[in-house]
């Protein structure tokens, strides 16, 4: 359980009520049960630091099916689905592809990743980036994956370690 002191700067949007004021805001034992829960659903331990938002917008995908050149909650190919909650959480509109994303991100080292960046996958050298997912933590990552829709993986997975390509930030 979470004291009702612990910070968490980065909840807004979660309960607009509570959360009023210059950015310092207070999560309260209600909200840290909400968090837990989306945070369990995507297999991550939280710090009550990541973006809520982010989170939750990202919970509430997963068993999207996945459906090529679609991006919705019916279906969604894995560039549908970073667009979609990017523009949810952050108003943001990203390129449409996952090649197109790459070239619009700041490159990021894999070990400096946070809650929110992108990370992109291709076949081999020289391959084309065919793949994007949303970074969480703990080197887990949600996506849109042809077998089984929208899921959270591990990049220590053989098959996506193995196709990881690189990790960008997109200014928000």
């Amino acid at each position: 359980m979470v004291a009702s002191s612990q910070q968490a700067s980065l909840l807004s949007g979660f309960m607009p009520a509570a959360f009023e004021g210059d950015g310092a805001r207070t999560l309260s034992s209600a909200d840290s049960v909400a968090y837990d829960k989306v945070a369990e659903r995507l297999g991550i331990q939280t710090d009550y630091n990541e973006n809520e938002s982010l989170l939750s917008t990202v919970a509430s995908w997963l068993g999207t099916p996945y459906r090529y050149g679609s991006n919705s909650k019916s279906g969604t190919d894995c560039s549908g689905f970073v667009t979609r909650v990017f523009k949810e959480v952050y108003g943001l509109t990203l390129q449409r592809s996952s090649r197109s994303m790459f070239g619009t991100v700041k490159r990021i080292d894999k070990d400096e990743m946070q809650t929110g960046d992108l990370v992109f996958f291709r076949r081999g050298p020289g391959q084309p980036i065919y793949h994007v997912g949303i970074y969480l933590k703990d080197n887990k990552f949600a996506h849109a994956a042809t077998s089984g829709g929208v899921m959270v993986s591990s990049l220590k997975q053989a098959y996506y370690s193995r196709n990881f390509y690189a990790a960008g930030r997109v200014d928000r």
